[in-house]
């Protein structure tokens, strides 16, 4: 499988900066979209090419998901080395739970127990309940009613005070503001990268494409406007692309 070619000249350019952040968004970007979210899992090739990206020196790779950290975890099954990022980039570690105050968790019983009773009005409707948001699914909703479904989620709770993010066939409620993109910074710094490469497929990776510049590169995954520069038409793309990130890296480091 063949990558485009502006996009192959454009990771072997940016193998080759001095300190490198490699970043990827989990389902529909390293791991294809399924039925039910608990059986999603990395392609093996970009699952090793994260990895082996991880363990070469002056390089730094990371997952920042929509998951809760607990589940990116045991989903992903990344080493140590990859940096697990979770809930849009809010989640880094158990601490963050920390900056959570009562009237949040209140908010997040609540939104929790208004979804529950919306998806049982609409057969396959499913609800995810994160560290500080609950997300509302209708992959497996009736077509004809999914739509219906989402913006009956969104009436629900229209006056509370809660941050809305759309994503495919899902809407998710947080009681916080959350930012791939504020991870790719934080990540970006703690690192002191020269450029960073992201992928991404959904529209919260947006946040993230938004915040690249320079020499940095996005990569969207499938169809949809997008700010990246460039475009793959589906996962096992990307495990081309950073197979291809590792071997010219590794060769330019001498590693």
């Amino acid at each position: 499988m063949a990558l485009p070619d502006d996009l192959h000249r454009a990771l072997t350019d940016v193998a080759r900066v001095p300190r490198l952040l490699v970043a990827s968004d989990f389902d529909g970007t390293v791991a294809p979209i399924v039925s039910n979210p608990s059986d999603a899992r990395p392609i093996p090739s970009a699952a090793e090419a994260l990895a082996a990206l991880a363990a070469l020196r002056e390089t730094t790779a990371a997952l920042i998901s929509g998951r809760a950290r607990r589940d990116l975890t045991e989903l992903s099954g990344a080493p140590a080395e990859v940096h697990l990022v979770g809930s849009h980039g809010s989640e880094f570690d158990a601490t963050f739970l920390d900056a959570i105050d009562d009237s949040a968790r209140a908010l997040l019983v609540d939104l929790e127990q208004t979804m529950a009773a919306l998806a049982a009005r609409y057969p396959g409707a499913t609800i995810e309940t994160k560290p500080v948001s609950v997300t509302f699914h209708v992959r497996n909703a009736a077509p004809e009613h999914a739509q219906e479904a989402l913006d009956a989620a969104l009436a629900a709770v229209r006056d509370w005070d809660v941050h809305v993010t759309e994503g495919k066939a899902v809407r998710e409620f947080a009681v916080i503001d959350t930012d791939k993109g504020e991870a790719i910074e934080l990540l970006r710094r703690r690192g002191e990268a020269d450029a960073v490469v992201f992928f991404g497929d959904d529209v919260t990776d947006e946040k993230a494409f938004r915040r690249l510049s320079g020499a940095d590169i996005g990569v969207k995954v499938g169809s949809g406007d997008t700010r990246a520069a460039y475009r793959v038409d589906a996962p096992d793309d990307v495990a081309v692309a950073l197979q291809v990130l590792h071997d010219i890296r590794r060769e330019w480091l001498g590693a």
